[in-house]
């Protein structure tokens, strides 16, 4: 276990130290956490300090297109019923970043990881995981994220020969055919609300057909399998069949279903779903998302939906209307430069919300919403579109760098 034997040689210490300098350098300056360029400079220096890191730590990968960053921090707090955890919770998920986020658990026994989807392969390999967590692959950044079934077959491709335990969702027909190729798959009855990624068969190009919450493909045979997991309302189904209720600060039923999944990743590590999550409810905010903030006299809910599944989950858990309700949109490099997205998002859910758009991109979402027959005002700038809200609450939707900009703003 951590902590017992000192992986490191003197190499890897000296990438650590340098790493962690640069880190704090790169924090001084106010460029940010400094984890990412931390993590690189470690990298440069001893080019296997991740295995070297991780060797001593009993790992879960999580990874997804959606909601990877929330189920890491549902999983790091309940696996703290079972000892020190050390997690890369605000979200630098590629190498790099993971690398600097490990260098600073020398005590952990558990490192909780969140990966970036094109990277789990990668890091599945060099981190050896006890169980590997797949939520959801949806369409992302459209202008160089390999199509979906690309990412499943990699996925498929380069979990087949690990050891780990997989958590997948089964009500995921990509999930599925990715999880399909490993010998030891927990599958969790998660749901899936998006379903537009998933019309044909990952596995021979047939039609999907989805009675109900079932799915199968006409042609090949390939089906849902039967999960040992399940969401069922407010309460997690265990393998024994005994309800556990879920308890959660965090909204909408996607928490929900990361609760789900997070708490059979908790039970492969000898965590009770009880106790796993009764933790559970200590999140109240994950790196600002759900985070209500005061700003020029209102109530601001910031919250993150960086694709059109993600904009769908959000849709279903904001106010009624007349709450009024900000979007703003970037198409930045960490988002995605190709906006067309915004045409697959049913923004008409939005009707009786007064709306004002902000953004790079505010009027390619300004033309979205006419054609969706929506009332909006364009605004220059946050400040703006909010004196244009009466008092009380605003729900505030951002993409990526917009929500990253969004916080800057208000001091979150």
């Amino acid at each position: 276990m951590a902590g017992n034997s000192d992986p490191l040689t003197p190499r890897a210490k000296l990438a650590v130290t340098a790493g962690k300098a640069v880190a704090a350098a790169s924090r001084a300056a106010g460029r940010g956490s400094g984890s990412v360029i931390g993590g690189r400079v470690a990298l440069k220096l001893d080019p296997d300090l991740l295995a070297r890191l991780a060797q001593n730590l009993d790992c879960v990968l999580v990874s997804a297109t959606n909601g990877k960053t929330t189920t890491t921090r549902l999983i790091a707090e309940a696996l703290r019923a079972a000892g020190p955890v050390v997690s890369n919770a605000l979200g630098a998920n590629m190498p790099a970043g993971i690398t600097s986020a490990l260098a600073g658990g020398s005590e952990a026994k558990f490192g909780v990881i969140e990966v970036d989807e094109k990277y789990l392969a990668g890091v599945a390999r060099d981190t050896e995981p006890k169980c590997i967590a797949l939520l959801n692959l949806s369409r992302d950044q459209l202008d160089r994220a390999a199509e979906t079934r690309m990412l499943a077959e990699n996925w498929r491709e380069g979990l087949a020969g690990v050891k780990a335990v997989i958590v997948a969702n089964a009500d995921d027909p990509l999930v599925v055919w990715a999880a399909s190729s490993s010998p030891n798959v927990i599958w969790v009855a998660a749901g899936q609300m998006w379903k537009d990624d998933a019309w044909s068969c990952p596995s021979c190009g047939g039609v999907m057909q989805r009675p109900g919450d079932d799915w199968f493909c006409g042609e090949c045979g390939f089906r849902r399998p039967t999960p040992s997991w399940a969401l069922s309302g407010d309460h997690v189904l265990d393998p024994h069949g005994s309800a556990w209720p879920i308890h959660l600060q965090l909204p909408g039923r996607a928490n929900k279903a990361n609760a789900a999944s997070s708490a059979a990743v908790a039970a492969v590590f000898g965590v009770p779903p009880q106790v796993a999550l009764e933790r559970m409810y200590q999140v109240q905010a994950v790196a600002g998302r759900y985070d209500v903030v005061q700003f020029e006299g209102r109530d601001l809910r910031l919250l993150l939906a960086k694709n059109p599944a993600g904009w769908l989950e959000t849709f279903s858990l904001i106010d009624p209307p007349p709450t009024p309700v900000i979007l703003s949109v970037n198409a930045r490099s960490a988002d995605g430069t190709d906006t067309s997205w915004l045409w697959d998002v049913d923004y008409t859910r939005l009707t009786g919300h007064p709306i004002c758009v902000i953004g790079d991109r505010k009027l390619d979402l300004a033309v979205r919403l006419e054609v969706a027959n929506q009332q909006f005002q364009v605004c220059e700038n946050l400040d703006q579109a909010v004196q244009l809200c009466p008092p009380g609450r605003i729900e505030v939707i951002a993409n990526y760098t917009a929500f990253q900009d969004l916080r800057r703003r208000v001091g979150n």
